[in-house]
Order: C-alpha cells, then sequence, then structure tokens
C-alpha cells in the first residue's frame, strides 16, 4: 500500500533500527493506510493488525517520520517503524498473530539490512527497540508502547527474533539500556527500578531501609548517588540522577 509522494519524495535512509509503535486505535493495515494518506505526513514503513496481518507503505531504505530523530541523523542512518493495532489508549498485549509478525519482521531486518541482534542501548545504537524506550524516537514524549507490550518485547519478542535469526544476541541485550534522563525524574514505578537497586546493593550502594522496590523513592536517588561516588564522580555529577555512562556500568539486567 504505497503512500505517495512520501514514498518518492522522502529522503533515503540506511535502516539500522527497528522500532515498534501502538497505534491507540484498532485498525487494519488498510486504516492504517487511509489515515497516513489522508490525516497526516506523520507516516510508518509497516502496520500490523490484530490478527497478524502486515501492509508495508514506504520502503526501508526511505525516511519515514514515525520515529522523529531517529530519522534525521546526519549519517544517513534510520530506523524502520512498525504501527501496531491496540486499545484506544496503548495499555493492552499484542496478540499471538501480532508476535509471530512482528518476529518474522524482525528476523527479516536482520537477514535484508543486517540490524544486529541486540536491544538499542542509546538513540543511534543499531538493533531493535520501541517507540518510548529513546527520548529522541519521539516529538514531545510518548507512551507507546504500553508496559505490558514493552514486558512482550523483552519476554518474548526480542529473544523470538534472536532464536528465529539462528543467531547469537550481542552481549549488551542482557542489559537494560538507558531509560533516559526525565525517566527517573517522574517517579516511575517499573521493575526497572527493582532490578536497578539490587545492583546498586550489590555494589555495596545500597541505602534502603528495606530493600529495593518498583517505586523510585530518594532512597533510590541515595543509592545511585553512592554509586556515582563509587564510580568517581564528584558535586552535581552525584547527585543521584541516572547518566548514561553510570548506568552503562553498573550493568541493570534487562527486565
Amino acid at each position: 500500500m504505497e503512500l505517495q509522494p512520501e514514498s518518492d519524495g522522502q529522503p533515503a535512509i540506511r535502516p539500522t533500527q527497528l522500532i515498534f509503535h501502538s497505534i491507540a486505535a484498532a485498525w487494519t493495515p488498510r486504516r492504517t493506510y487511509e489515515y497516513w494518506r489522508d490525516s497526516t505526513s506523520l507516516e510508518s514503513h509497516f502496520a500490523v493488525g490484530y490478527d497478524g496481518s502486515i501492509a508495508q507503505f514506504i520502503g526501508t531504505q526511505t525516511r519515514a517520520d514515525a520515529n522523529f530523530l531517529a530519522n534525521r541523523r546526519s549519517d544517513g542512518t534510520g530506523a524502520v517503524s512498525v504501527e501496531t493495532a491496540s486499545n484506544d489508549n496503548a495499555s493492552d498485549m499484542w496478540t499471538n498473530a501480532q508476535i509471530a509478525t512482528l518476529i518474522r519482521l524482525g528476523v527479516w531486518m536482520h537477514q535484508e539490512h543486517g540490524v544486529p541482534l541486540r536491544v538499542c542501548r542509546w538513540a543511534s545504537d543499531p538493533g531493535y527497540g520501541y517507540h518510548r524506550m529513546h527520548d529522541a524516537w519521539s516529538d514531545g514524549g510518548t507512551e507507546c508502547p504500553g508496559d505490558k507490550r514493552v514486558e512482550q518485547f523483552r519476554d518474548v519478542i526480542f529473544p523470538g527474533i534472536v532464536k528465529a535469526a539462528e543467531g547469537t544476541p550481542d552481549p549488551a541485550s542482557r542489559f537494560a539500556p538507558f531509560p533516559g534522563d526525565d525517566y527517573f525524574r517522574d517517579e516511575p514505578d517499573s521493575p526497572l527500578i527493582t532490578a536497578m537497586g539490587r545492583r546498586l546493593v550489590a555494589e555495596g550502594c545500597g541505602r534502603y531501609e528495606e530493600g529495593a522496590g518498583p517505586q523510585w523513592t530518594d532512597a533510590d536517588r541515595r543509592s545511585y548517588a553512592a554509586w556515582q561516588r563509587k564510580c568517581g564522580f564528584t558535586g552535581v555529577d552525584a547527585d543521584g540522577w541516572p547518566g548514561r555512562v553510570t548506568w552503562d556500568a553498573l550493568k541493570v539486567p534487562a527486565v
């Protein structure tokens, strides 16, 4: 379902990433195509319906705008985007049929374009990800996809891509990528915070009275500040708010 004039008019990219989205609508690929065609210029490359049906709108070596700055990098690399049908607030799980299609598409991206079998560790890092993973992938923030789909990505879809591609995942895929500076300031309640806290305790930096939990608290910030100091940072660089350098060094397990 080729979109014109975008398909011919958008600049070329060298695809190095595949990013999954939820469109916050229970749309078929045909309806998604009609929306991109008639209502907006912020198109995706693919769409997948609840039944696993898939359509392509833009060539994978041509820019589609759903991933914002991921397709505007100066080195010419870019991200391939796939919208997926969801409920109105993108909080439901992917269906088994959607999962099967996303895995097949992920394998094809690895075989066709050499996308490495790892989770994107930062916004320009080649690999696989989901839309809300990195701030540079959205314009003004996004909750897409919801928590249930993020869990499916980590537990089912990405491991399924690796297994189906008969490859070996990059060792870095075992660790959670840095979720961005703003993530922690929003005081998240997430298994990722528990995993972080356990690593801080293991490094001798835990400042918890009752142990690490999923809700970000001042105890997490004090513990992380101790980790920053252990890494050699001082002053404002050891204020307890996680940054990419110390986060990558902490090696928080993917959850």
